[in-house]
């Protein structure tokens, strides 16, 4: 990757393809580590898992009911009840050996309980007058309220055959058998069968920890009294949410001033804990664009020295700066033109630096920053579900609406509502300019025109991206 310094005269123009290149082949997965399965959710396995012991681990009731010999039960009818004698009770979580059903005895048995030897089904009590001597039962009376009711005589009006509601032993999985392949993405399922093999916790790749700064000297932060010329903050929590959405830790950095001095010093103190830097505003070719001039001016001065550490200021911002390489490109697309991706700091962090318009900063996040937090998760799959859809006019317009039209040579994303189905659909909301997030947050798909085309008529079937 080439330097800032070598980038600041450059005139070429990138491709949207070209930029994410490069930054899929510098962000690399991160190193796993051992983590709580709670905190393993949503990461990627890095290790095959095999099953230590069955699950179950032993004969076990599926069913509240009595434990019995299926034959006892063989004519039992509404009629003719099989009549037999209550040996007591096996409870969820006692040995099961304390009992043993032999002809024409039975035992109470709760869901979950080891099956008592000399039994091999169970009936469910709502085949049985549950010991009360009268018709079926819905239910067992309670054995604190009534404990007679684990002895004396139990009618059993359906029979059951062998191994009816027993969960049979490794009948779930067998000891020794693959529970989850190594590149398994650890959801709710995945975590539950992790701990019901007795894992407390998994060797994952982490979810990276994104730090996200907005810079503008005209942004307030939402709560606070909005001075002359200000706006709110909202591109900082657009960009943090994205980056919780796509897997990530995200920590939100409140808007930095239009000052190159500043933004430095916070990029410093947020070094420590960032896998990923994402800043958005300052990019562009304006008079204070302090992204580019601070990490510009920083680039500039680490290629320079010839020895690092000369005076105590140079030493700390070598320190902190060290190989700092950022490339400021302007790309062929709409939104999104100007953009910035490189390294910075002593681990040489990857920092990429977005539009501030709120609607480029959130495509952009989509195309870039999405792909890189995924990839450093090592996840297979990086990119929203892309699909062709025909093109309709915008809700409330007919066939007579001006239709959608794009400079050529750039590949435009324009916001849009996406219906699915055997025909999918897909529909403009709100105008092409970057700064209308009204119209976003109403969006949950992206039309693109390609470099060539110039527009699309309606009925037409265009690229759709799939935000939701």
């Amino acid at each position: 990757m080439s330097s800032t310094t070598e980038q600041a005269t450059g005139a070429r123009t990138w491709s949207v393809a070209e930029h994410l290149d490069d930054i899929l082949t510098a962000v690399q997965p991160l190193e796993p580590i051992e983590l709580n399965l709670l905190d393993a959710q949503g990461c990627v396995l890095v290790e095959q898992v095999t099953v230590p012991v069955a699950l179950p681990p032993f004969d076990n009731s599926s069913m509240d009911g009595y434990a019995v010999r299926a034959a006892d039960t063989e004519k039992a009818s509404d009629a003719s009840p099989a009549v037999l004698t209550v040996i007591g009770d096996v409870a969820a979580g006692s040995s099961g050996t304390e009992l043993t059903v032999g002809p024409g005895r039975a035992a109470r048995i709760m869901t979950g309980a080891p099956m008592p030897p000399g039994a091999d089904a169970v009936v469910p009590v709502e085949w049985t007058d549950g010991g009360t001597g009268g018709g079926p039962v819905r239910a067992m009376a309670p054995h604190s309220a009534s404990p007679e009711g684990s002895g004396g005589q139990v009618r059993v009006h359906r029979a059951v055959t062998p191994q009816a509601h027993v969960r049979t032993r490794g009948g779930d999985v067998c000891a020794g058998d693959v529970a989850l392949e190594a590149g398994t993405v650890l959801g709710p399922p995945q975590i539950a069968l992790l701990s019901a093999i007795g894992r407390p916790a998994a060797r994952v790749r982490p979810r990276p920890r994104v730090v996200v700064l907005s810079t503008g000297s005209e942004l307030a932060q939402p709560g606070e009294e909005l001075a002359a010329g200000q706006i709110y903050d909202s591109n900082s929590f657009a960009l943090a949410a994205a980056a919780r959405d796509a897997g990530a830790i995200a920590y939100r950095v409140g808007a930095v001033t239009d000052d190159a001095e500043t933004l430095r010093a916070t990029i410093e103190d947020q070094l420590i804990r960032a896998d990923l830097l994402v800043t958005t505003g300052g990019v562009s070719v304006g008079a204070y664009d302090v992204v580019k001039e601070a990490l510009t001016a920083v680039a500039g001065e680490a290629e320079a020295r010839a020895e690092p550490g000369e005076g105590e200021d140079g030493e700390e911002e070598e320190r902190a700066f060290h190989g700092a390489h950022v490339d400021f490109r302007t790309l062929a697309m709409q939104p999104g033109k100007p953009q910035g991706f490189g390294t910075i700091g002593p681990d040489r962090t990857p920092i990429l630096t977005l539009p501030g318009n709120p609607v480029s900063s959130y495509v952009s996040f989509e195309l870039f920053v999405r792909p890189a937090i995924r990839a450093m998760m090592g996840l297979q799959e990086l990119h929203r579900p892309t699909v062709r859809a025909t093109l309709l006019p915008p809700h409330g317009a007919g066939e007579e609406a001006e239709q959608l039209t794009s400079p050529e040579g750039k590949r435009q994303f324009l916001r849009g509502t996406y219906t699915g189905g055997e025909r999918p659909e897909v529909r403009p909301v709100g105008g092409a300019g970057s700064h209308l997030i009204g119209a976003l947050a109403h969006a949950d798909a992206l039309i693109v025109l390609p470099e060539a085309a110039t527009g699309a008529a309606w009925g037409s079937e265009v690229e759709v991206v799939l935000l939701g």
